[in-house]
């Protein structure tokens, strides 16, 4: 773990200060569950469960915000029993799936979302042509639902292959009125409008957050931090963590704490859990 400025330090304090009325935001993939080249076979951390329902006892609530689908999220991170657990202790866990479109906690315990973006049943229907033509045909096309994914991690040389298809699969995207949201080894597609940073403003509405914890690992976390950094110049008390990595730094510039991976992020978290209950003793 490490500050990346004496200012991200003071953040940090701050934070400890303000932790009871303070929501705590989580990326899945790369912060709560180590990447995968199989994304159906991510798992969260085997000690993520006993760390977030902790943290849960200090802080006003927890959300973890990801690309996935919610359904699928709350099956490979065990989060409906986490929830449970979270519910007994008198707090809340939140879910927000495929970037903030469909939403889940563990007091309504359902998933509630909109229909599939108009334009993407033809974008799905073009996508193995423009695959073929770019030597990518063996690329993992994930189906959410909402939105498609596009994996190269299984490509022979998947940065090469990354490069290639990102430019294509935008334009693509664009002819069907559809955005494209570039990741580790991945380029989903999916509608305009909802994001990241959507579900972070939508938590501070919503709970009356007076302080907010993000931690993310790639480029879909990056409105995420901004609007973090926005409640930061409005004066809250805020700290964005990057789990970093050798394949991704985009986030680092933009970071108050660095950690590696999954591990860090937990070893963080229960730092600013056991020091707000110091704090509060």
């Amino acid at each position: 773990m490490e500050f990346t400025s004496f200012a991200g330090e003071q953040r940090y304090a701050a934070l400890v200060r303000a932790a009871a009325e303070t929501v705590v935001g989580l990326d899945f993939d790369g912060t709560l569950a180590p990447i995968v080249d199989d994304p159906e076979k991510a798992r969260i951390h085997p000690g993520a469960d006993a760390v977030l329902v902790d943290l849960a006892t200090q802080v006003l609530a927890v959300a973890v915000v990801t690309g996935r689908p919610a359904r699928q999220a709350l099956d490979l991170g065990g989060l409906e029993d986490v929830g449970d657990d979270i519910d007994r202790a008198g707090k809340d866990l939140y879910l927000f799936g495929q970037y903030g479109n469909e939403r889940w906690s563990s007091h309504r315990r359902r998933v509630v979302g909109p229909r599939p973006p108009a334009g993407l049943a033809s974008f799905e229907r073009e996508l193995p042509r423009v695959l073929k033509r770019l030597d990518a045909p063996e690329a993992f096309v994930e189906d959410k639902g909402l939105a498609v994914a596009v994996h190269t991690r299984r490509l022979p040389d998947a940065d090469a292959a990354f490069a290639r298809l990102l430019p294509e699969l935008r334009e693509l995207a664009g002819r069907h009125d559809l955005v494209v949201e570039p990741g580790r080894s991945v380029i989903e597609v999916r509608s305009p409008g909802i994001h990241k940073g959507t579900a972070v403003t939508t938590l501070v509405e919503e709970l009356g957050a007076g302080g907010f914890v993000f931690a993310g690992d790639d480029l879909g976390d990056l409105e995420a931090f901004q609007a973090v950094r926005d409640l930061a110049r409005d004066g809250m008390p805020t700290l964005l963590i990057c789990s970093s990595s050798d394949e991704e730094s985009a986030l680092q510039d933009l970071a108050d704490v660095l950690v590696h991976g999954p591990d860090g992020v937990l070893e963080l978290l229960t730092m600013l859990t056991e020091d707000a209950r110091g704090l509060r003793a």
